[in-house]
């Protein structure tokens, strides 16, 4: 049986999910954590200073490396802007 489900973020009340599952208490159990993917994780780096740098996720063709997206002075600053870049690149 398939189930439909939108979803509203705890982060964001305006912003709404929609989909399809076949286990919506999987589907659930995933929605509900909160933790942070391995990708996202990779592209946040903690500097010297105890700052944090978001870069992107692809590399620049042309010089190899990443692009700085920002320094943030907390983690969770740096995962609410990768979290917004991410939205905003799909939206």
């Amino acid at each position: 049986m398939k189930y439909v489900y939108i979803l509203q973020s705890l982060a964001a009340e305006e912003h709404f999910y929609t989909g399809i599952t076949d286990d919506l208490d999987a589907r659930l159990f995933w929605a509900t954590r909160r933790f942070v993917p391995a990708s996202i994780s990779r592209m946040i780096r903690k500097l010297k200073s105890g700052q944090f740098r978001l870069y992107s996720r692809k590399k620049d063709a042309s010089s190899g490396k990443r692009r700085n997206l920002g320094t943030f002075s907390s983690l969770e600053q740096a995962k609410k802007h990768e979290r917004e870049v991410q939205y905003f690149k799909r939206h």
